[in-house]
């Protein structure tokens, strides 16, 4: 089954996770296609090669490396994320993560962006197929959750303020202060932690 999930926020559609306790937490969809923020610079300056950006959306990273020279590769379930970061004038192909993608073992980067780290329901389990697509001294560049708030696993739902939920799924929060552990558990080395314009992010090394 194609995972859609998303896609009213690719639209510009205003968007909620909805967790099984009832705790609604607002999706940034504004931001998934608008203009690089500080957060964006400091992923977009960190990448000095090839790079995969993984759950890309509607393609904002992929076309921002690509303007300035550098090969990236927009990867999305989504059909609808796929043409948008084509349309934004990007590479992108339709793949799960989890399933073979081009130049594995070769990138120099991957981007899990926007809350990506959540993919699947379980950082440590994405991050060790991430290891599989880095190069060795290749590098992780991921969004994570302000410190003091862990790691957290549950299953969601998206939500508009047309429906009232969708189908459930797995997700996860990978706050700052857990990075290390769960890094270590992938076999990644944790590089950086940095926050930029109000976001969290770390570098993520493969050895």
């Amino acid at each position: 089954m194609i995972d859609t999930h998303f896609e009213p926020g690719l639209l510009g559609e205003r968007c909620w996770l909805e967790l099984a306790t009832g705790e609604r937490i607002s999706l940034p969809t504004e931001r998934w296609r608008a203009a690089p923020d500080p957060g964006d610079e400091l992923l977009l300056n960190s990448c000095g090669g090839p790079t995969l950006d993984i759950g890309c959306g509607p393609g904002r990273l992929t076309a921002a490396l690509a303007e300035r020279g550098v090969l990236a590769l927009g990867t999305d379930v989504s059909p609808v994320a796929v043409r948008l970061t084509i349309a934004a004038g990007a590479p992108a192909v339709q793949r799960d993560v989890f399933e073979p993608q081009p130049g594995e073992g070769r990138w120099r980067h991957t981007l899990l962006a926007d809350g990506n780290i959540g993919i699947g329901g379980d950082p440590v389990r994405l991050l060790g197929r991430v290891r599989e697509l880095l190069c060795v001294g290749g590098s992780a560049l991921v969004e994570v959750d302000p410190p003091g708030t862990g790691l957290r696993r549950g299953r969601v739902r998206l939500s508009t303020s047309d429906t009232s939920g969708g189908r459930w799924f797995e997700w996860a929060w990978l706050g700052a202060d857990a990075v290390g552990r769960t890094a270590r558990q992938a076999g990644l080395r944790p590089g950086w932690l940095r926050e930029a314009g109000g976001r969290w992010f770390t570098e993520l090394i493969k050895p």
